[in-house]
């Protein structure tokens, strides 16, 4: 028998703890990454009010330093921790990937000189449509349509960018690039792409409407990756018959694989939660698993450096939820982490190689506090041992520490 029927994984996308023991191999516009901590600099620099993630126990978690604005919680309601990385890299899918199981020991390849011709070649000849030069190269989504909309709006050329993922993105006007027409170039980027010298974790269409000087990107967002290399956690629980339900691009990042339920993109982190709410609501999800990632942190405030605005998104979720746990049964777990950090205060626009937190709550705990430090992967072995299904590649469980 399970020890909990439902266990809600929500990752906060990009909100990192402080600077990875190995974060000195990691870069950002040539600085290597040692003084990042994206949560601790917004608290030191705009300060943060999140009480609900506080109650928690937020501020509790081991650090150096402790957070300037969250106090630590003499009676938390659940339990914390923070957790370290060991794959080879610091993007959504090897942070993703880990957290179910895998290890990443050949990290994707990256384009910081933009793509090669080779690949603008054979798309351009597969799409009938030039690809606009100027663009190639690592950019701001929304900078990228600024620069290069009204061109294309003009001639029909492809905006075709990177960023410091591992990702080609293609930005189209719905109005002068149909939808279909985006999707099935970004199918065929992604056939080209599945090996080195350039292996892509994912393809992304960036659809967008609007007129010079005021273009908005749509939610027909639409991520082509490429499948796990093995087995996750997920693919055990579903082979198990146990359900998964992926809230927001959660079910892109795997490729579909081990989800039985994809309960649709998010257009917004309040978006997402407002579908998680639903999702746990739902008659037939009595037992499973739902994995949801809040990525307006990352995208919205962490890449464009907007420190502001990502305290702010914080609150927005903190004031969330309340309406989250309002929703969860008695022998519900809800486990808030995250997938890397992006520091907003740091140089560059890349993601920061940091800790990610873990915060644990179920309304069964009878007791609270700080569990020891672990591996992101030790979250889906907590799942696996719950639900009785085989560990994937590594992770040890804490399913024992929660009482």
């Amino acid at each position: 028998m399970s020890k909990f029927n439902r266990i809600h994984l929500v990752v906060l996308d990009s909100v990192g703890v402080g600077a990875a023991p190995d974060s000195d191999k990691f870069f950002n516009a040539g600085i290597a990454d040692s003084s990042s901590d994206t949560l601790g600099h917004i608290s030191e620099k705009v300060g943060l009010d999140v009480p609900h993630m506080a109650k928690i126990g937020l501020g509790n978690i081991p650090r150096e330093t402790p957070l300037k604005t969250v106090a630590k919680e003499e009676d938390p309601i659940g339990y914390v921790t923070k957790l370290e990385e060991v794959s080879l890299g610091k993007d959504t899918m090897t942070g993703h990937w880990e957290i179910m199981g895998l290890n990443i020991t050949e990290p994707f390849d990256t384009f910081w000189n933009g793509f090669p011709e080779e690949i603008l070649t054979k798309i351009e000849e597969f799409s009938g449509r030039k690809v606009i030069r100027e663009a190639n190269k690592p950019y701001s989504g929304t900078a990228v349509i600024d620069d290069f909309g009204p061109r294309q709006m003009e001639t029909g050329e492809l905006i075709i960018y990177t960023s410091a993922d591992p990702v080609l993105q293609i930005a189209a006007h719905e109005d002068i690039i149909p939808l279909e027409e985006l999707y099935k170039i970004c199918e065929y980027a992604r056939s080209i792409t599945l090996e080195r010298p350039a292996l892509l974790g994912r393809i992304i269409a960036r659809p967008y409407v609007g007129e010079p000087g005021h273009f908005t990107r749509t939610a027909n967002r639409h991520d082509y990756a490429v499948s796990p290399f093995q087995d996750t956690v997920l693919n055990n629980l579903a082979n198990a018959g146990i359900s998964t339900y992926a809230v927001g691009k959660i079910n892109d990042i795997f490729n579909g694989s081990g989800i039985t339920n994809d309960m649709g993109h998010n257009k917004s982190n309040s978006h997402g939660v407002d579908t998680l709410v639903k999702t746990l609501q739902l008659p037939e999800f009595e037992k499973g698993v739902s994995f949801t990632n809040l990525v307006d942190f990352d995208a919205m405030y962490g890449h464009r450096r907007d420190t502001a605005g990502y305290r702010d998104c914080l609150q927005e979720f903190d004031k969330r939820l309340p309406e989250i746990m309002e929703h969860m049964k008695e022998d519900d777990l809800l486990l808030i982490t995250a997938d890397h950090g992006n520091d907003p205060t740091y140089v560059g626009t890349d993601h920061t190689r940091e800790y990610i937190p873990l915060l644990a709550y179920s309304p069964s705990f009878k007791e609270s506090g700080v569990i020891p430090q672990g591996h992101f992967a030790d979250i889906s072995a907590t799942i696996a041992e719950n639900f009785g299904v085989e560990t994937a590649m590594i992770g040890q469980s804490f399913l024992s520490d929660l009482v």
